[in-house]
């Protein structure tokens, strides 16, 4: 019962983490688009 409860919980928290890493790595991509559309912007202007 104990073994099947912790191999559970592992798999859960594995599934957090991937998810978790996903949703970082679309943030950092985001910022980053953001960051270099702006930069485009500015040289574009001048």
């Amino acid at each position: 019962m104990w073994m099947l409860w912790k191999k559970n919980l592992i798999s859960q928290v594995q599934v957090h983490t991937s998810s978790l890493g996903r949703s970082w790595c679309a943030i950092g991509i985001y910022r980053i688009s953001r960051k270099t559309s702006m930069r485009l912007k500015k040289d574009s202007k001048t």
